[in-house]
């Protein structure tokens, strides 16, 4: 890695999307997946991170993400994984259950997998479809990190308030900790990057 640089996350580039498990690269090194309810703001988070504005697809259209989008870090042995957003209403019942079935797979099986990021909106957050991926990462036991995102649409109190009142909710959660998070107003993005680097062993 080239430690001159203030960000390793800037080098991160697309690598490859995945239909199922079969189609996801060697199970060799360390990666990320980022997940969250469709509009609560994943793409913009992963591209606030990296600083880089079209990383992630983002759009005004939810459920636009239907694959598993690799990125590659430093090297292709520390991947970034966006998976597809969940809960959108318009999306047909046969796809929704396609999606929980390939990320149920995912989690539970990918060697590699050393941490999730869930996205949450922070004005609404620990919905029922946040609390299955929480669920699903207390069976694998896998370490979650919450990103509160668009805090900048909250005042200092009622931000504080929805934390700790996801603070609370995850006292059956050990591996999970949260932050708030703004990609707008790059609040919390920096703590965002060292959680990231300490999960893949960067540095």
């Amino acid at each position: 890695m080239n430690t001159t640089l203030k960000n390793p996350f800037q080098q991160t580039g697309f690598l490859t999307s995945a239909a199922n498990l079969n189609q996801c690269p060697p199970e060799e090194g360390w990666e990320v997946a980022f997940a969250g309810r469709s509009n609560a703001g994943k793409s913009s988070a992963i591209n606030a991170i990296t600083q880089q504005k079209k990383l992630a697809k983002t759009s005004k259209t939810p459920g636009r993400t239907q694959l598993l989008n690799f990125f590659s870090v430093t090297t292709d042995e520390h991947r970034l994984v966006d998976l597809p957003g969940y809960g959108y209403a318009k999306v047909p019942l046969a796809q929704k259950k396609k999606w929980e079935i390939f990320i149920d797979d995912y989690l539970r099986h990918r060697s590699s997998l050393c941490g999730l990021f869930l996205i949450m909106d922070i004005r609404h957050p620990l919905t029922e479809f946040d609390q299955s991926i929480l669920k699903w990462t207390r069976e694998c036991e896998l370490p979650t990190h919450i990103l509160l995102t668009k805090a900048d649409k909250l005042k200092f109190g009622p931000a504080k308030a929805a934390r700790l009142k996801v603070e609370q909710a995850l006292k059956t959660s050990p591996l999970a900790s949260v932050q708030l998070f703004s990609g707008t107003a790059l609040t919390g993005v920096e703590e965002a990057r060292n959680k990231l680097a300490a999960w893949l062993q960067l540095g």
